[in-house]
């Protein structure tokens, strides 16, 4: 039932976007593996800080008003210093990004996911995580020394208290790191293996689910084995 829901609601989506489609850009028609190695490209550059091509953002802007066609999505941390577009050397319209400190999966962003894929036509959903983030180191002081957090930042952090557990189990020289890493694998499984509206693109093979790992020192985004 719940399924039936999220899928009615993305066809809903579907409708309402329908009538603002004509002259829009182009829905994607890049296969999994071609739009991994797309945004993998674009890492490359911005790690050997070589110039992004001119680009007539004018005339983007215009096409875009009109609809939207991105190849990729990417679930990512708030923190300032990760922007996906920046990372991955993307432009207006290119990547879907879902944003929240920790980079967790929460409803409205599975929810944003299913659009993404069901209606705008991403074929490729990568769970970022980044070095040193706060939102894990949080998560970690909790889950060893009992530490309590003010505001809604526990919300923030207890989606992230099943890393720290697991990454413990491999008593990790760097736990911090390990649970990041964790994190951002249990993220990804979850969005695999949890029946959703992505199931059928999984399973179809339209959509490719990929957790990463973004080295704040050196710019690169380096793809995590499952």
């Amino acid at each position: 039932m719940q399924i039936s829901r999220r899928l009615a609601f993305a066809c809903a989506f579907c409708a309402t976007t329908a009538a603002q489609a004509q002259d829009a850009p182009a829905r994607n028609t890049l296969t999994p593996a071609q739009s991994l190695n797309r945004l993998m490209e674009g890492n490359r550059r911005f790690v050997a800080d070589a110039p992004a091509p001119p680009g007539d953002y004018a005339t983007r802007r215009r096409a875009l008003a009109r609809g939207q066609a991105p190849f990729a999505a990417i679930l990512g941390c708030a923190d300032s210093r990760t922007a996906p577009e920046a990372l991955f050397r993307a432009t207006l319209g290119e990547v879907f990004t879902v944003r929240i400190a920790g980079n967790s999966l929460f409803t409205d962003g599975l929810g944003s996911l299913e659009f993404a894929t069901n209606t705008l036509g991403v074929s490729v959903i990568i769970a970022l995580g980044h070095e040193r983030c706060g939102a894990v180191g949080a998560a970690i002081q909790v889950a060893e020394q009992g530490a309590r957090l003010p505001g809604a930042l526990m919300a923030v952090v207890e989606p992230i208290l099943p890393a720290v557990a697991e990454a413990r189990r491999g008593n990790p020289a760097n736990m911090l790191d390990a649970t990041i890493k964790m994190h951002a694998r249990l993220t990804a499984r979850r969005l695999r293996d949890q029946p959703s509206a992505l199931s059928p693109a999984i399973a179809s093979g339209a959509l490719r689910v990929e957790a990463a790992y973004y080295d704040l020192d050196k710019g690169r985004v380096t793809i995590l084995e499952a």
